[in-house]
């Protein structure tokens, strides 16, 4: 049974993670590193590749000596990445010109006005199944070479290469071998026709981008080249690849159109499973690839909150009124829903269904009662509310109304959160036994590849829930407490 196990590294927006996964989906060793996050300017962030790296070799190794593990024993590599974080690199010596720009990174909201105002907008949405929003990979690949020094000319030269971090990884993994990425993260480019499944050349001419500097997109199972053998002792093949929120996806088995999941982790991002029609929402959400099989598209709509255990962050390194994430729960369990703060953690901007780069957050209601407790559960309640907002707009994009609700992420370790999310978005909330289904998302794509698992019914029959929560909250309370949110939003919008 030894090659059955797979290997997924999973490279967040924060941390970098290893982890080991036996035949059955269940996880058999962890390794884990945060990294450094740099902020140039307001709404600027950047991670330096190199950190990145080093974490991601690192890692690795850990996992697999607490799992007992050679690299010969090793069955397949899955990757899984933060999605629109951008890097550029110089072919030649592989090291990026500029830090990456990360996805929650704002300054490219002037590139995205001029776009908006020469009324590209409905044509690149046509194309690309996404909004012009500075969240997109394509303007701050085009902010790289407009600020970098020769940049335009090496890459019009074919000196330079351009990737999302799984890009970036595979390069450095394969020795520069490959220079490849999967469709799933193509898709978050703002340069890929999610209907032609191929970079858009019209996309390219608009941001003046050189096709040369592009990565081969692939299936998210598929053969992607091998490690170099001295990073791990033996090379390891990579078979599978996927942006974090359509891995989750593929971990909490949503295969069937009209499924939904939501991860909660830096943000927090709600997919819906349209399958292998291409929706355009009418409620300002995106249209994405959810992962690619053989050859075929599987599409969903996707919702995105910037802003969700970034603000738990907030609570714990900016005002220090937290040591530990975990304290959310004890803290909101104190305070009674009649509290009357509310919280818009506009910190980057607000995401869907607004699109507001130019938002920030705010608090309302504060009395001289305010204290760490309420302030702990306006944040967790924020999380809740933009869910339902994104939840309604699916289901009246699609029509489709879920029979619950799955989740996954960090945040959902607080069963508070989980209840209070049933009662507002009046829906079961179940939690999988499994809660890294980003990783074990990366696991089957590349198990799959591999034979470790021969279809996605493995995927389905393996997933299990591990606790579920059902609405219980009184109707007018719950009317009541949404009612304050929007109202808060608002004004927030109001002040911008």
């Amino acid at each position: 049974m030894a090659k059955a196990h797979v290997l997924a590294i999973d490279q967040g927006t924060t941390s970098t993670r290893a982890i080991i996964f036996d035949q059955a989906g269940l996880p058999q060793a962890v390794a884990q590193k945060e990294f450094r996050q740099i902020y140039p300017a307001s709404g600027w962030v950047e991670h330096d590749v190199e950190d990145i790296w080093s974490d991601t070799v690192a890692v690795c190794r850990e996992a697999m000596e607490k799992a007992g593990l050679s690299a010969s024993d090793v069955a397949a590599i899955g990757i899984t990445n933060q999605r629109e974080t951008t890097v550029v690199w110089d072919r030649e010596t592989g090291k990026a010109i500029h830090n990456a720009i990360v996805w929650l990174d704002r300054r490219t909201a002037p590139i995205c006005e001029e776009l908006q105002k020469a009324g590209h907008g409905e044509e690149i949405q046509r194309r690309s199944g996404l909004l012009i929003d500075p969240y997109f990979s394509g303007t701050k690949l085009r902010w790289i070479l407009d600020n970098v020094d020769g940049a335009q000319a090496d890459a019009e030269g074919g000196k330079l290469a351009f990737g999302t971090i799984d890009s970036f990884l595979l390069w450095r993994l394969t020795g520069g071998k490959v220079h490849a990425t999967d469709a799933t993260n193509a898709s978050r480019t703002l340069l890929f026709n999610i209907v032609d499944q191929d970079w858009d050349q019209h996309l390219l001419r608009l941001l003046n981008v050189p096709r040369s500097m592009l990565p081969e997109v692939m299936d998210n199972s598929a053969n992607f080249g091998v490690t170099e053998p001295e990073l791990f002792g033996a090379p390891i093949p990579i078979t599978g690849m996927a942006g974090d929120q359509q891995a989750a996806t593929v971990g909490q088995a949503c295969f069937e159109p009209g499924m939904f999941k939501s991860t909660y982790g830096t943000g927090c991002f709600v997919l819906m499973n349209t399958g292998d029609e291409v929706k355009y929402s009418e409620n300002r959400l995106l249209t994405t690839t959810a992962y690619r099989l053989n050859g075929k598209p599987t599409y969903a709509i996707e919702g995105s909150i910037f802003n969700a255990g970034v603000a738990v962050k907030w609570l714990r390194d900016s005002f220090k009124m937290i040591s530990d994430a975990s304290e959310t729960q004890t803290l909101a369990e104190q305070v009674h829903y009649d509290h009357g703060i509310y919280l818009v953690p506009a910190f980057t901007g607000l995401g869907a269904p607004h699109w507001r780069a130019d938002a920030r957050g705010a608090i309302y209601g504060l009395n001289l009662n305010t204290g760490p407790a309420q302030i702990a559960r306006a944040v967790l309640e924020a999380v809740v509310y933009q869910t339902l907002d994104l939840l309604n707009a699916m289901i009246e994009d699609a029509a489709l109304r879920p029979s619950a609700l799955r989740v996954d992420g960090g945040m959902v370790a607080n069963d508070w959160l989980c209840q209070f999310l049933a009662d507002i978005v009046d829906m079961p909330v179940e939690r999988p036994r499994v809660a890294e289904t980003t990783a074990l998302g990366a696991a089957y794509l590349a198990g799959l590849q591999v034979g470790v698992y021969e279809s996605l019914d493995d995927v389905t029959r393996a997933w299990q829930c591990e606790k579920r929560w059902t609405p219980r909250m009184e109707h007018r309370l719950r009317t009541g407490l949404i009612e304050g949110w929007q109202r808060a939003l608002k004004r927030t919008l109001l002040e911008v």
